[in-house]
């Protein structure tokens, strides 16, 4: 199990575990978290996008071009954002900590 730290939009802390492999959208939606995630995960919408707390971002691979060109389209993008579509689960990110931007809405009621 992957431990992830999810803050809310209202700067609430939502701990999960969650099954390596996961995507940091499944373990996010099965949290509770607003992450629509419209395109499942292909990468032609930006509705998962999440903020990765600076001291985890550098263990992350880089964002490819596609996702980079999505994230461009997101509301509040910052320095550390990623679409959490493209992050998999794995025993290096146990703790990883994960910001919900305020403009996240679940138009799926999720």
């Amino acid at each position: 199990m992957v431990r992830v730290r999810f803050i809310t939009a209202r700067g609430e802390t939502v701990d999960t575990d969650s099954a390596e492999g996961l995507s940091l959208l499944e373990a996010g939606q099965a949290a509770g978290m607003p992450l629509e995630g419209t395109c499942e995960g292909q990468m032609a919408c930006s509705t998962c996008h999440v903020i990765i707390a600076p001291d985890w971002f550098a263990r992350l691979d880089d964002a490819c071009e596609e996702e980079e060109d999505m994230l461009d389209l997101a509301a509040g993008i910052t320095r550390t954002s990623r679409l959490s579509c493209q992050i998999r689960l794995t025993a290096e990110l146990d703790g990883i900590e994960v910001s919900i931007p305020p403009e996240s809405r679940d138009m799926q009621g999720r």
